[in-house]
């Protein structure tokens, strides 16, 4: 039964040090999530249940988990949105034949590495539970991912967005993000289908045609969203009302569908009228709520899940950093060198890749997908974990040492006014 003060003072706590922690390392330079992210694994046991279990006991007691994760689920629905709404085709096109090579190594080169770990990987942190085939194409697919998001604030905040780098790294990541999230629905839709008997034909022909009808027949009716935006001149209480219903609806669908319901809210956010100041206006609306209150929650159930006391040797903490090398080696190193094939200099095609190494939110998202379906272990989610806060805290500092502030607008004069996300 739901205990609200008890709810009340979790949710305070977690906002409180989510914003402390991220306060503090945006003054090193880092993004306001590394932050938080950190914040969320201080709150579990890995640090206050380590330091203190009576305290961690009394402020999260298992049976009020439940709650929280709900609290978080949902706004990690209306996040998902708010990626798809910022996805804008549009970004790929100019991008040449550099986006076009270094999107697909980046995701081909992390991909083959994941699956190859799995070899190793799969008899040391799995059991016949897990089929190979589901391990490894999970594992695959979050070695694939790029933090879309945080990707695209990195890029303002260091006034890159509209450099060469920039522009590449922006189209990259967003064709990474679409094509991960295609493979992780195939994968969940292949677990969940195991696990429920239900024809694996009749979910996937079901899926493909929800798909089709979002993108060829919603999408145009979305385009009427747009005029009555443009006709009121603001998202109106109405309308924003309409578009939460749509989202839940969506969401419901991609979740009775068995592919989770994160994919409904993506795709309506994907075929949601791309006009500047509809996505600018909608997001501010939802922007603040999701990141200030929601997001923090999701940080927190998720450090909640993570224990560095599973990690009980030297040699799991060998196969941790075995996946940090992986996962680093498969992104950077497969961005970065096809980046250079096309004709980049080495600085910009390293700068390219340390971008697409940034994983971030996004991570613990398919991580914690991966947890609840039964592909991962426990052990393997901290792992995975660990290797999301460390490629994304690299991220930042790397990208000054590859790419100095100097060379920010060098090529500005080039690229020209590039539409920002």
């Amino acid at each position: 039964m739901l205990h609200l003060p008890t709810l009340l003072i979790q949710v305070a706590i977690i906002i409180l040090l989510a914003r402390v922690a991220g306060g503090l390392v945006r003054k090193l330079g880092q993004p306001q999530v590394v932050g938080e992210m950190i914040a969320g694994l201080a709150l579990g046991p890995s640090l206050l249940g380590w330091l203190s279990p009576q305290v961690s006991m009394a402020l999260f007691p298992p049976e009020s988990l439940g709650y929280l994760s709900t609290l978080s689920q949902f706004g990690l629905l209306l996040f998902m949105f708010l990626v798809g709404l910022e996805f804008n085709p549009k970004v790929l096109s100019g991008r040449g034949h550099s986006a076009i090579v270094t999107s697909h190594a980046s995701i081909i080169a992390p991909f083959f590495l994941g699956t190859l770990l799995a070899l190793y990987l799969y008899p040391r942190l799995s059991d016949e539970s897990v089929s190979f085939l589901h391990f490894a194409l999970f594992l695959g697919t979050a070695m694939s991912i790029t933090a879309f998001p945080v990707l695209a604030r990195i890029l303002i905040e260091r006034q890159l967005l509209r450099s060469k780098v920039g522009t590449v790294a922006i189209a990259c990541a967003a064709v990474d993000d679409v094509t991960a999230w295609i493979i992780l629905a195939g994968v969940v839709l292949l677990v969940r289908t195991n696990a429920v008997g239900a024809p694996l034909a009749l979910t996937f022909a079901g899926s493909l045609l929800y798909v089709a009808i979002m993108l060829w027949g919603v999408r145009r009716i979305m385009g009427r969203l747009g005029n009555v935006f443009r006709r009121e001149g603001a998202v109106t209480t109405e309308l924003f009302a309409l578009i939460v219903l749509l989202i839940l609806g969506s969401s419901l669908i991609t979740e009775l569908l068995g592919i989770h319901a994160l994919f409904g809210a993506f795709l309506l956010g994907v075929v949601m009228p791309k006009d500047y100041d509809f996505v600018r206006l909608l997001s501010e609306k939802l922007e603040s709520f999701v990141t200030v209150l929601l997001l923090p929650l999701y940080f927190a159930f998720t450090g909640l899940r993570t224990s560095l006391n599973l990690l009980t040797n030297v040699e799991m903490w060998s196969w941790c950093l075995l996946i940090i090398g992986v996962a680093v080696l498969g992104k950077f190193g497969g961005a970065a060198l096809s980046a250079r094939v096309t004709g980049l200099s080495w600085r910009d095609a390293g700068a390219i890749g340390i971008l697409m190494n940034t994983r971030g939110l996004m991570e613990l998202v398919i991580l914690n997908i991966g947890l609840d379906i039964g592909a991962i272990s426990p052990a393997l989610f901290t792992m995975m974990v660990l290797m999301a806060l460390v490629t994304t805290f690299m991220s930042t500092p790397l990208l000054e040492l590859f790419y100095p502030a100097k060379l920010r607008w060098r090529d500005l004069p080039e690229v020209g006014a590039a539409e920002t996300v």
